[in-house]
């Protein structure tokens, strides 16, 4: 329920925030030169050109993105010709070439976050720990989302980057599926994983995504037929579970936070790991990094999460923390002598910008 009550709350600001960045849109626009032209200095009839055209904008930038994607571009036109009529107001010019150099630096700002979701780079980490363990090398996948900057098909050339770095063991933590991602997609995905070269194979928790919010007819299959695929194609899926793997190290896959709000139960920290050796590394793939305290006074060694795609856009990249959604946004971080990473995803969900932080995979080298 809580979980509700925080996306009905977010929904709401957003709600309000775009509403009040149309009414500014359509304000600033009938203002311009031409559309004045159009309206022949009538209120009604340029209020009218004005709201046309910014409608315009939405339904083009809707066509060759979605219709969200396209809201966002409009309010970074928005900001971005805010930021110009401040520049302007500050050297005391009236001019309208304004609304030409925002519409200018919103293309190129977000031509750029696009090339920042749709390319995957690699993110090394380098970890070091006082048990006997020798040299890990894990690679993590989180938030593919299939379907929204490339298909089932389309994992296979980050397979192949992923093979490239030879690991030891692959952890895929959560939203590997979207609720709008297609059984074929499904399917190809799950097909792709398994031509992963590892030394111990390939692991999976499940995310948010992944079992659909919706009726299972509306994307052709169920969480218990994605786990009969990825199984099928040598995937060992862990839900609340443990695996020692080569006597050295442990690798723990939690159920995910959004089972609770499913009426579903999860297992707290300390019964998850409570009859694990503690001499052995452990590794916990928990798909939303938000028990940071517990897992911190645990026994685990290293928590893996995504969900947050790295904070997403700017200025909103640490909202998740300020709600108290989210324990961290992206990166390493260390509480007692728990290491904890977060990764931006190797994808998106329907967002398809990304500022302040890019698409990747990550390399985790363990060194004892």
């Amino acid at each position: 329920m809580s979980e509700m009550i925080l996306w009905g709350g977010i929904f709401l600001v957003s709600l309000v925030i775009l509403i009040v960045a149309l009414y500014f849109m359509v304000r600033k626009v009938m203002k311009l030169g031409f559309i004045q032209k159009l309206g022949r200095g009538k209120k009604k009839q340029s209020v009218a050109i004005a709201a046309a055209f910014i409608a315009l904008i939405v339904i083009v930038g809707a066509i060759f993105t979605t219709v969200l994607n396209s809201f966002i571009i409009l309010l970074h036109l928005m900001v971005f010709w805010l930021i110009g009529d401040l520049v302007a107001l500050i050297f005391k010019k009236k001019t309208n070439v304004t609304f030409y150099i925002a519409c200018g630096l919103t293309a190129v700002y977000l031509s750029i976050a696009a090339y920042l979701c749709f390319t995957v780079v690699e993110k090394d980490y380098k970890l070091s720990t006082n048990k006997d363990v020798g040299s890990i090398r894990v690679v993590q996948i989180a938030d593919s989302h299939l379907g929204t900057t490339f298909d089932g098909e389309g994992l296979n050339k980050y397979v192949d980057m992923i093979n490239e770095v030879h690991p030891d063991v692959v952890l895929i933590t959560g939203d590997f599926v979207d609720d709008a991602t297609g059984r074929d997609d499904m399917v190809a995905g799950c097909e792709a994983l398994s031509h992963l070269e590892t030394k111990y194979g390939v692991y999976y928790s499940f995310g948010n995504h992944d079992k659909g919010y919706g009726e299972a007819s509306s994307r052709g299959y169920t969480g218990d037929d994605l786990i009969a695929e990825l199984q099928k194609n040598g995937v060992v899926v862990l839900q609340d579970e443990a695996v020692l793997i080569d006597e050295r190290f442990y690798i723990v896959g939690r159920q995910d936070k959004s089972e609770e709000s499913r009426g579903n139960e999860r297992a707290n920290m300390k019964d998850l790991l409570s009859d694990l050796d503690t001499s052995k590394y452990i590794i916990v793939m928990d798909h939303q990094p938000n028990d940071y305290k517990a897992q911190a006074e645990s026994s685990a060694d290293l928590v893996l999460s995504g969900h947050t795609h790295g904070g997403q856009l700017i200025p909103i990249n640490d909202v998740g923390i300020l709600i108290g959604a989210n324990d961290a946004t992206y990166g390493l971080e260390t509480r007692n002598d728990t290491n904890f990473i977060v990764t931006s995803g190797i994808s998106d969900w329907e967002i398809l910008f990304k500022t302040g932080c890019r698409s990747e995979f990550v390399v985790v080298d363990i060194n004892g």
